[in-house]
C-alpha cells in the first residue's frame, strides 16, 4: 500500500518540534555566514541517525538549542513554510499545526507578531494546496495563570484568522497543574475547543489530574500513555478523540516494549472511532505520518481496509468546520 498517497490528518503536531534537520541546517548555514550564531551545526546537535531522545533530553533541546536557532521573523516564516511544504509532501490533507505562543524580545516580535506571522504562512499555503491547515495555541504546564489566560485571548482575537482552538502541553514533570484551569474554562465560554495532553507520563498520570483534566471537557485527548483501563473505557464512553503518537512513545521510551506493545492496539480493539494517527514532532523522532501507518500496518497485521478505516476514524473530532468535515469524507479512501 502506498502510504504516502493514503490521504491523511494530521492533528497532533507541534510546529517546532516538526522541522526537519536539513531546515535548521539551512537556517543556521546562513546566520553563521552573517555572524548571526555561535551555535552547532544541528546536524552535530541533532545528528540525522539520532531519535531515542527520552523526556530528560527532550524538552531542552528546544529551550537550549531549536529556540535559539530560529529566533527571528525571518527563520520563523522560513520554518513554518518548510513544516507546511513537509506534511503536504506527505499526503496530510487535514493539518492541525499547534504552537505554544512564544515572543522574541531580540528581533522585536511579540506574541502577537508571532502568531499573526504563523498564520499569514498557513493562509498562503491553504490557498494552493490541497492541504487545509489551521493553528491551535498551546497553553505550557509552566505557564503563570496570567500567561495561560492571555494565550486564551490571543486565540479568541485570532480565530477569525485561522486559529480553532487550544491545547495543554509541556514537560509532565511539572505539577500541579490545577491554577491553569480557568483558563480552560474561559476558552469553553469561548466556544474554543480543547485538546490536552494525558497521562503522558507516571509524573502526569496521578488520578486527581487524570480526572481533573477529564473535568475540563476536552474534545480530544494525547499519547494516553498511562490510562488505566476503566478510564479508558470511560474515555470511550464520552466518545472523546485520541491523538497517538507510535514512534514518539516508543523512542521516547514513554511505553514498555516496543511498537507492538503500544496501547493503540487496545483503543483499535475496543474503539475504532475517534483515533487520530499522529506525528508529534517528526523533526525530533524522524517518524512521517506516512510511516507512522506503515508501523501499525506491520506490527498490528492491518489490511488496506482497516488502514483506510483508520485515516477516516479521527474526521469527527476534528476542530475544523462542518464543511471541512464533508470535504474529508469526500476524499478519504475508502
Amino acid at each position: 500500500m502506498d502510504f504516502k498517497a493514503l490521504p491523511k490528518i494530521e492533528l497532533h503536531a507541534h510546529l517546532s518540534g516538526s522541522i526537519s534537520r536539513e531546515c535548521l541546517h539551512e537556517i543556521w548555514l546562513q546566520k553563521k555566514q552573517d555572524g548571526e550564531t555561535d551555535l552547532e551545526d544541528p546536524l552535530i546537535e541533532m545528528p540525522v541517525d539520532k531519535f531515542d531522545y527520552d523526556l530528560e533530553t527532550f524538552f531542552p533541546l528546544f529551550s537550549r538549542y531549536i529556540y535559539s536557532l530560529c529566533n527571528d521573523l525571518q527563520s520563523l516564516t522560513y520554518t513554518t513554510n518548510r513544516v507546511l511544504q513537509d506534511f503536504a509532501a506527505d499526503g496530510v490533507v487535514y493539518l492541525e499545526l499547534r504552537t505554544t505562543p512564544r515572543a522574541m524580545p531580540t528581533a522585536g516580535i511579540t506574541t502577537e507578531k508571532y502568531i499573526e506571522t504563523i498564520l499569514s504562512c498557513i493562509k498562503k499555503h491553504n490557498s494552493n494546496s490541497k492541504m487545509k491547515t489551521s493553528l491551535i495555541l498551546s497553553i505550557d504546564r509552566r505557564h503563570t495563570i496570567d500567561t495561560a489566560l492571555s494565550v486564551v485571548h490571543l486565540a479568541r482575537n485570532f480565530r477569525d484568522q485561522g486559529v480553532i482552538g487550544i491545547d495543554l502541553c509541556g514537560d509532565p514533570s511539572v505539577h500541579p497543574i490545577s491554577h491553569l484551569y480557568p483558563a480552560f474554562h474561559l476558552a469553553s465560554s469561548f466556544a474554543l475547543p480543547l485538546t490536552v495532553h494525558f497521562a503522558e507520563s507516571p509524573a502526569s498520570s496521578s488520578e486527581e489530574e487524570l480526572k481533573g483534566l477529564l473535568e475540563l471537557g476536552p474534545k480530544r485527548l494525547g499519547h494516553l500513555c498511562n490510562v488505566p483501563e476503566e478510564l479508558r473505557k470511560e474515555i470511550l464512553g464520552k466518545g472523546l478523540g485520541v491523538e497517538l503518537c507510535l514512534s514518539c512513545n516508543v523512542h521516547a521510551k514513554m511505553i514498555t516494549g516496543s511498537f507492538g506493545d503500544h496501547h493503540f492496539g487496545w483503543w483499535w480493539e475496543h474503539g475504532r472511532k475517534g483515533i487520530a494517527v499522529s506525528t508529534d514532532d517528526v523533526g525530533v523522532f524522524l517518524s512521517p505520518l506516512s510511516n507512522e501507518y506503515a508501523l501499525l500496518a506491520e506490527h498490528f497485521n492491518l489490511s488496506r481496509g482497516d488502514i483506510c478505516e483508520l485515516a477516516r476514524s479521527p474526521i469527527d473530532t476534528i476542530f475544523g468546520s462542518e464543511e471541512d468535515k464533508e470535504r474529508l469524507r469526500r476524499i478519504m479512501w475508502t
